[in-house]
């Protein structure tokens, strides 16, 4: 899978993934999707944002989940 609007540059934000170049993490991104913002309130956080980066920074997610095991408690 291809991410066209992540990057990661080690003299940005320590290498942490972001949004176009942007100083924005895509950890940042998918927790305000998570604490349940729409898409009008993360864009209105964050002007710089489009909507495709939103989408994209979910799909990144998602597939560095995919990626490795996390530990889940057992009921």
């Amino acid at each position: 899978m291809i991410f066209t609007r992540i990057t990661a540059k080690a003299n940005q934000m320590g290498g942490v993934p972001c949004i176009r170049g942007l100083r924005i993490p895509v950890a940042t991104v998918v927790g305000m999707v998570a604490d349940g913002m729409t898409e009008a309130d993360i864009l209105a956080a964050y002007p710089d944002l489009e909507r495709d980066d939103i989408h994209e920074a979910l799909r990144y997610a998602a597939e560095a989940v995919r990626e490795r095991e996390l530990p889940l408690s057992v009921p």
